[in-house]
Order: C-alpha cells, then structure tokens, then sequence
C-alpha cells in the first residue's frame, strides 16, 4: 500500500485518530499527507518548551499553512524550573536524563491521549532514522494499547524531499530535540509508549 493508503486505512480503522508531530526535519510531509486525506485530521505536539526559535517559527508557518487542528500540550513545569532543578538538560549519559525525558515528553504525550481518547497514533517516523526503528512495523500495538501507524516507515530522504518539493512545503532546518540529543537515538515515544 501507498502511504496514503495507509493514512486512509488508519481512518477507516477508528475515529479516534490522532497524528503526532515534533514540527522537526520533514514534518511537513506527514502532516500535509494526513490533512490531505483528512483536513480536520486532530494534530498533537508536545511542546518540550526546548524548541529554537527556528522551529517556533516553522511550527505556526505551518499549522496556517496546512490549517492544522492542532492539539498543544505542554511538561506539566516550566522549562525554567526544570533547568534551575536539573541544572540544565542533563547528559544522555546522566541517570537524570530519564527522568527528564518522562517529564517534558513521555508525560505530556500519555495525557494528551488519554485526554483525546487516542485509539490510532499516525506517526511520521521512518525506518532509516534509528537502529530500534529498522525493526518496526507499519502497523504495531504500542506498550500502551495505541495503534501504531507509520506510513512513512520505508521512505527515504530523496522521497521526503520530493514530496516537499512537489508541495511546496517548508522544511525545518534548525530542529533540536533535547530528549533525543543525537538524531540516531529514541526519545522514548517508540520504546516505552
């Protein structure tokens, strides 16, 4: 199947579809294929309260661009406070790090489901992206019960930035996800979710 197939089947699956977004490196792919099939398709982003301003900016480009229904959800403490009581993002290597990663995205991604009701999760990871992901199905059950759906699982670069390309769609350049650190690495929504 097409990753629009995909995203159609999705749909056809539940009504409680929700497709997640880091507005980071070609989001602009899924979501603009999501609402193309869908156009009041519920976005989520979390918000870490770690973005640059580039990504800010990329972020409200896009969501009036593609007109988004976006959903915003947020750590439950600033990011202020955190780094006056983690000193800073702590090292992927500090014991620290998990618990910042379950503060400012774990935490914040199970209550929006759980408040959106979220049956289907569409997301717009890829296969190339990290040695956990290589491993992945289209289609999986999360740890938490959510349908996982990536229809862009066996996309590569050049096919992303076709799709951008033929769109006319922004891509974010200056992404920094504070979870991740290095782009070969799980942020932990894959993993533990």
């Amino acid at each position: 199947m097409s990753a629009e197939e995909i995203v159609k089947k999705s749909y056809a699956f539940s009504e409680k579809v929700m497709t997640s977004t880091t507005f980071g490196h070609q989001s602009a792919v899924i979501l603009h294929m999501v609402t193309r099939i869908k156009p009041d398709a519920k976005i989520l982003w979390v918000d870490t309260g770690y973005n640059t301003s580039a990504t800010y900016r990329f972020a409200d480009r896009l969501i009036e661009q593609l007109k988004l229904n976006i959903e915003i959800y947020a750590p439950e403490m600033t990011s202020t406070r955190r780094n006056v009581m983690l000193g800073g993002i702590p090292n992927v290597e500090d014991p620290r790090h998990e618990e910042f990663t379950r503060q400012v995205k774990l935490e914040p991604f199970e209550r929006a489901t759980r408040h959106l009701g979220t049956e289907v999760w569409i997301t717009g990871i890829r296969r190339e992206q990290t040695a956990y992901r290589q491993g992945l199905k289209i289609a999986s059950w999360s740890n938490k019960g959510l349908l996982k759906v990536a229809p862009l699982l066996n996309w590569n670069q050049a096919q992303l930035k076709a799709y951008l390309q033929e769109y006319n769609l922004p891509d974010e350049q200056d992404y920094f996800d504070p979870t991740k650190v290095h782009d070969a690495r799980e942020c932990g929504l894959q993993t533990q979710l």
